[in-house]
């Protein structure tokens, strides 16, 4: 059977909707129902990154080129957790999807591995996040969060309280990361002044060329402050290091965030 211009090589169905996977072109696409891809991978080489937008959340790596202790919200086809994992040998992943048949098609579609630093709870993000954040502070110096379904983000992880809780459940320098999409106007207006509230502004976005993604970046209170020199030449080393565009991100952070840039980075 053929849709979105591909191949379907799986088809499901739980409470939440409907799951499909489709190979065209030597990629395979996650989709929940709808011609929105979700995750994507690349059949011959399923450890690296495909997705635009996956690709620009690893600028997160201009700040901390070493992430340890990594909490995601949203699972999808598992390829930001499978790179992670395959990049940090020190890394360890704990990860929340509220589907367990996303879970299910991560491991027998995109090659997400079992491995011992890997965990993953079934479950609500927000409620998760709340319960942990309740018991505990600074567990975290990353927060990523790519929590999507067919029809936009879950509004439980876009409220001013839950970021609230994220930043509980950060180190005093850490960094939270977030996909978000730019083309509601609301929704991400109402989102970045979540954010703003709660991280006193100490924020950047880079918006997901030739996408209507915006990666959103946001820094706990003693996130040390880097100079744009350094984060320059920390972009050529990581382009070396792991072929994505971190020069081009770059470029883009420095062109969309003049007003605020000053807040997070020493010119």
């Amino acid at each position: 059977m053929y849709k979105y211009d591909g191949l379907v090589v799986h088809q499901s169905h739980d409470d939440e909707g409907i799951i499909e996977i489709v190979d065209k072109e030597g990629v395979r696409a996650l989709h929940f129902g709808s011609h929105s891809r979700q995750s994507t991978m690349l059949l011959s080489d399923p450890n690296r990154l495909h997705s635009l937008y996956a690709r620009a959340m690893m600028a997160l790596l201009l700040f901390n080129d070493a992430p340890k202790d990594v909490l995601m919200i949203g699972l999808g086809g598992g390829t930001i957790a499978k790179f992670m994992l395959h990049q940090f040998s020190d890394c360890r992943l704990k990860v929340v999807e509220f589907r367990s048949s996303v879970l299910k098609v991560a491991r027998s579609h995109f090659a997400l591995p079992f491995d011992p630093r890997l965990k993953i709870k079934i479950g609500c993000g927000a409620q998760h996040v709340l319960q942990q954040s309740r018991a505990h502070d600074g567990l975290y110096d990353l927060v990523m969060i790519d929590a999507y379904d067919h029809a936009g983000m879950a509004p439980e992880v876009s409220s001013e309280l839950f970021f609230d809780n994220c930043r509980t459940l950060l180190t005093k320098n850490g960094l939270l990361v977030i996909n978000l999409w730019g083309t509601d106007k609301a929704l991400f207006k109402q989102v970045t002044w979540n954010l703003g509230r709660v991280f006193g502004g100490r924020m950047l976005f880079l918006p997901v060329r030739t996408r209507g993604n915006i990666i959103g970046f946001a820094f706990a209170e003693d996130f040390p402050k880097l100079s744009m020199k350094a984060l320059s030449e920390n972009a050529i080393r990581l382009e070396q290091q792991y072929q994505l565009e971190f020069p081009t991100f770059i470029q883009d952070i420095k062109r969309n965030n003049t007003s605020a840039i000053n807040r997070v980075i020493n010119k």
